[in-house]
């Protein structure tokens, strides 16, 4: 028997449970096929897909007032519920009601019903709340931390902010052997762990480091964040038997595109260029667009090795100082990189457009490109905002006019303007920071974006009327009650706000926030207050870029799942993947790319904390502008551009005045100088304290 047939008797019971015989009786299954019906009902009971609601019986989680999914844990010890069900609410679970689970973990979450005629109770973000009841499948048996002793007994304190309890240990020995130090960097294994209200014991398996050496904080969060640290032998060995350089066989069946004046562009560092364009004017005034996306499935095949580890890998991983790729260097930044004057693979998206820039047709074919020139961002701006010395520069300043004329057909289609600037990070050779620059989003980013796109777009068009299965990229709407609690904070501040479950009034709001001195910080509430990004076999659509169809497309050197879409798109013949197969992949890729991103922030924190760190101990730390994002009775928030962090004001460092904090306008007020702070204050300031325990830094007014 199925599942789903499993799954079909007990939701056609409307909430009646139903015992093992009763659903052998309504499948009509022989006394012989008991035995399997009962592995299979203890198989979907585990992964939370059933419920055992009585000794003996059964019914669907929702029958039962449950809630399968994620756990999602904050560093205030609450934690919210991703429900595996797509486009259910999610569920806030109060600190007090997480038990023994952690983050990631997959569990069952019991709702709270409505009490005494009054509305059931929520979390601060306005969610169904509820507790967890079972945990299904642990995410990590493993956590990273530094070793301490204490009076009586050596423990270890975990790195994680969301996991509060220290680990007790029966001694420093490793599991394997040999000893860790108090002061190390270790991994130690969890123990079983069943009240929350007493500590976990566990066994150290692992020392990293010597805690402040160079490269072990790096080191630490890449073994927190269980990311690999080499490629197994058969994978190096599949992609270097490829070669360096594109053969004769492998052009057959291609279009040659090498005579075209086809170009890269990307960041200064960039190793690995999986896109490149080249745009031409027509006769009578329209348009030809080619969009080239490294070929990676013509190397990676289903099944093989370099498939495998891509597979389980997600995604490329880019810390502060390294790169964690997905495909081995021999592929990633050689034979599948698309480097200027040599032959290289790509799948193509060939796009006509009429002379007011719409589309009116694509298509999809393999190719062999040999790019003229790679292009940084800053060469591509100064090319944009001067004159073109070159025919390859006319080209770029034709590709830009082209790109905004898309852009502005697709802001008025209700994209949402979100894009804000990022902060890189450099290293020197010792791990210290040796320089922060403040990555603004121009033109010459647009340029790029907009046409990567239009790609994805068209792909997840072809795929959908095609019935192909894929991955598709989809971000859900977002949910009634967190937009109406965001919506009281900006009418707090006098912006005239409509109803925001309307698209047109958080285009126009978006609009308004341009020029508003607190623009920026709500800017940011509104990004808090919208779902994450995620894969689906099913194309759900796309609320932020307001696109029914999407996917990922345009960078298979980086993300499986444009693997996966080029397949899909290309290849004819051959074994396509189950449903039950994609949404595994779907959901395994929406992991790596959370714990990916995690990594990264991780990363890039421990270098900054540590360069503010290193600032008090001179005794002479440095003035940074800020503005006010959020304030609450014991402080302000400031998020500081410069460094790309949000730290707190405590109002207790605040020595001008004595500050009350006024609930109804969401501000401080001096008592005496009756000074406010509030939202949108530029302000300046200098880092206070920095705790790495609970990764957070303090920031005081200067």
């Amino acid at each position: 028997m199925r599942d789903d047939q499993i799954m079909g008797v007990l939701k056609a019971a409307r909430g009646a449970p139903l015992d093992v015989h009763g659903i052998r009786s309504k499948l009509g299954l022989k006394a012989s096929e008991l035995e399997s019906l009962k592995l299979a009902l203890l198989r979907l009971e585990a992964a939370g897909r059933i419920v055992l609601v009585k000794a003996d019986q059964y019914a669907l989680p929702r029958q039962a007032d449950m809630v399968p999914g994620r756990l999602r844990v904050h560093r205030t010890g609450s934690a919210h519920l991703e429900p595996d069900g797509v486009g259910e609410a999610e569920v806030f679970v109060p600190a007090e009601a997480t038990g023994t689970a952690m983050h990631d973990d997959h569990v069952l979450v019991r709702i709270e019903p409505p009490g005494r005629g009054r509305p059931p109770r929520r979390g601060r973000e306005g969610e169904r709340r509820g507790s967890v009841v079972r945990i299904l499948e642990r995410a990590n048996t493993e956590l990273v931390g530094t070793l301490r002793r204490g009076k009586q007994l050596f423990f270890v304190e975990p790195d994680d902010p969301r996991f509060p309890h220290d680990v007790y240990l029966a001694d420093c020995r490793l599991r394997s052997g040999g000893k860790a130090n108090v002061g190390d960097k270790v991994v130690v294994s969890l123990l079983e762990w069943h009240d929350r209200h007493r500590n976990p014991e566990g066994v150290l398996t692992e020392r990293i480091g010597r805690g402040g050496d160079p490269g072990v904080d790096v080191l630490a969060v890449m073994r927190q964040h269980k990311l690999p640290t080499d490629f197994p032998g058969e994978v190096v060995e599949e992609a270097r038997r490829f070669g360096l350089d594109v053969g004769g066989d492998d052009l057959r069946g291609r279009r040659d595109c090498r005579g075209h004046d086809v170009i890269t562009i990307d960041p200064p560092d960039a190793k690995d260029f999986d896109d490149a364009i080249c745009v031409r004017r027509e006769d009578g005034g329209g348009w030809r667009l080619w969009v080239h996306i490294a070929d990676v499935s013509h190397y990676v095949k289903p099944g093989s090795a370099l498939d495998r580890e891509a597979r389980r890998r997600g995604n490329s991983t880019y810390l502060v100082d390294r790169v964690i790729p997905m495909l081995p260097e021999a592929l990633s930044n050689e034979l599948c990189s698309l480097k200027p004057h040599v032959d290289r693979l790509t799948k193509c998206v060939e796009f006509r457009l009429d002379k007011m820039c719409r589309v009116t047709g694509a298509e999809f074919y393999p190719a062999v490109i040999r790019s003229r020139h790679r292009f940084a961002y800053g060469d591509v701006l100064a090319v944009i905002r001067g004159q073109a010395r070159s025919p390859v520069e006319g080209m770029i300043r034709d590709a830009h006019f082209l790109a905004q004329r898309l852009r502005t057909q697709r802001m008025r289609a209700g994209a949402l303007d979100l894009d804000m600037p990022e902060v890189k990070v450099w290293i020197d050779e010792r791990g210290r920071v040796k320089s922060i620059e403040r990555v603004e989003y121009d033109e010459s980013h647009q340029l790029i974006e907009e046409y990567m796109l239009l790609a994805n777009e068209a792909v997840a068009r072809h795929l959908k009327r095609g019935g192909r299965a894929a991955v598709y990229r989809i971000h859900e709407d977002p949910d009634a009650e967190r937009l109406e609690e965001y919506r009281g904070q900006v009418r707090a501040h006098g912006i005239a706000i409509g109803d925001l479950s309307r698209r047109a009034e958080v285009v126009k709001l978006l609009q308004r926030l341009r020029d508003h001195p607190c623009g920026q910080a709500l800017r940011i509430g509104l990004l808090r207050s919208l779902k994450r990004a995620r894969y689906a076999p099913k194309p759900l659509g796309h609320y932020g870029l307001a696109k029914a169809d999407y996917t990922h497309f345009t960078s298979p050197i980086r993300r499986y799942a444009d693997l996966i879409v080029h397949r899909a798109t290309f290849e004819k013949g051959g074994r396509r993947p189950s449903s039950q197969d994609l949404d595994a992949i779907a959901e395994h890729i929406s992991a790596t790319e959370r714990n990916s991103a995690e990594a990264e922030m991780a990363s890039r924190k421990l270098k900054l904390f540590t360069f503010l760190q290193e600032q008090l101990d001179s005794g002479h730390p440095q003035r940074y502008e800020g503005m006010v994002t959020e304030v609450i009775h014991i402080g302000a928030f400031v998020d500081v551009p410069e460094l790309g962090l949000t730290g707190l004001v405590p109002v207790s460092s605040m020595a001008d005045d004595y500050y009350v904090f006024d609930a109804g306008r969401a501000l401080l007020r001096g008592r005496r100088t009756r000074r406010t702070i509030g939202m949108g204050e530029r302000v300046k300031v200098e880092v206070l304290r920095v705790d790495f325990g609970k990764m957070q830094v303090d920031f005081r007014m200067a």
